[in-house]
């Protein structure tokens, strides 16, 4: 009897494009700055992005525009979220003095240095990603942007949402 196998990755098609974006703007501000540029219109969503990582769970903001005439989808979402933990102490006596300290979680946890992600999804046959990264540097309160490489991504699946 024959077995026959089925390889998961002969079903994983990347159709997406990343873009890696560092800037010390707000999400709200970045947003209308991109709006502004590229001629789109993020929205805020109502659901954050959740991801469960060791150091805990991560909701990472996230701005959302579907292009109607071409089917492009993009997101615009925040890489890094804080958490606040209390600090353990080995003596119970100062154990309300102790300040909580920040930990940082990393929707894509490989790019820490990374501000913000853009994924455009549904890019169309005549979509040229270096000219969204052109635009983009264009930008004024952007330090830098650039395109990500799907085969440098160890947690992919953090971008399914």
């Amino acid at each position: 009897m024959a077995v026959h196998k089925l390889q998961i990755d002969d079903f994983v098609t990347i159709d997406y494009e990343l873009f890696a974006i560092h800037s010390s703007l707000e999400d709200y501000r970045l947003a209308y700055f991109i709006n502004q540029n590229l001629r789109l219109l993020l929205e805020k969503c109502p659901k954050d992005v959740s991801v469960k990582a060791r150091e805990g769970e991560g909701c990472f903001s996230r701005y959302f525009y579907e292009d109607q005439e071409t089917g492009a989808i993009y997101n615009l979402i925040k890489n890094r979220s804080s958490k606040a933990v209390a600090q353990q102490s080995a003596a119970p006596l100062f154990a309300d003095t102790l300040p909580e300290m920040a930990t940082g979680i990393y929707l894509l946890p490989e790019l820490k240095k990374v501000d913000y992600i853009l994924k455009v999804e549904n890019t169309p046959s005549f979509f040229a990603p270096s000219v969204l990264t052109a635009v983009l540097l264009d930008i004024k309160h952007i330090t830098t942007a650039y395109t990500i490489g799907h085969d440098k991504l160890k947690s992919k699946n953090n971008l399914i949402f």
